[in-house]
């Protein structure tokens, strides 16, 4: 997310949308550091050192300031599949979030986030999505030798997360499901948590993992599903060809937040 990845499902016919195989470097990050992970209710396997701070669950990233919050939000619980972690949420609604990129963007990648964009705008939500030639609320940056396909983080402080960083090996894959991979990095700057949170074995295989609801509470979403989503767009893993549109249980937790 050899080790499965989140947003990788083992090699080329289901690799996930988090990140690549690669050693695990837990062993060199401290046992305070990773508990601090595990009360803010991430999963502390693979956890993975950076630049910005710590990427889990194979594509979200923590920063030092992370650790140090004490969570004054809500876990949304749908049933005991569907949950989007958010401790931070968007605030100054309605709100136009600008999004921009840099980097090698090839006209597959670019049209991508376009079809990204037009996912959030056509749910008519209190957040619109706007692109722009530099400088966005949220850059969509493409790297080379990236350990993850993409990746990006939580809010903070009402806005979203300034950055999402894709990896450019993957600029060739189909366009629906790069179109899905940056609506769902997106979801994570919003404040969602992937919908797989209780189980991710779910979408990325391996053995079952419940990582219990934190100490942040939960709220039921009423009107979501009792079982597992399988179309849901913050699904933990997809692979190449796969197409995640918001299902229409997606959109009822697109409208409770915003």
């Amino acid at each position: 997310m050899s080790k499965t990845t989140t947003y990788l499902f083992i090699a080329a016919i289901a690799i996930t949308s988090c990140k690549k195989d690669q050693k695990s470097t837990q062993d060199q990050i401290s046992q305070e550091t990773l508990t601090q992970i595990s009360q803010l209710g991430f999963s502390t396997t693979d956890v993975q050192k950076i630049d910005e701070g710590y990427l889990v669950e194979g594509d979200i990233i923590l920063t030092n300031a992370n650790l140090k919050e004490v969570p004054n939000s809500v876990l949304l619980r749908i049933a005991e599949v569907e949950q989007y972690h958010t401790y931070e949420l968007v605030t100054g609604l309605p709100r136009v979030i600008t999004v921009s990129s840099s980097g090698s963007i090839s006209s597959n990648v670019s049209s991508a986030i376009d079809g990204a964009i037009a996912r959030y705008n056509a749910a008519h939500l209190a957040i619109t999505f706007q692109r722009v030639g530099s400088g966005g609320n949220i850059n969509i940056k493409v790297v080379n030798g990236a350990s993850y396909i993409a990746s990006s983080g939580f809010p903070s402080g009402g806005s979203p997360y300034p950055q999402v960083k894709f990896n450019k090996q993957y600029q060739n894959w189909n366009n629906s499901t790069l179109a899905s991979v940056f609506a769902h990095e997106i979801g994570h700057c919003v404040g969602f948590r992937h919908t797989d949170y209780m189980d991710r074995s779910y979408s990325c295989g391996g053995s079952p993992t419940n990582e219990g609801a934190s100490s942040v509470g939960a709220v039921y979403i009423p009107g979501t599903p009792t079982g597992p989503d399988a179309a849901s767009w913050m699904l933990a893993c997809i692979g190449n060809g796969i197409n995640r549109p918001f299902n229409n249980n997606d959109l009822v937790a697109l409208n409770y937040l915003y």
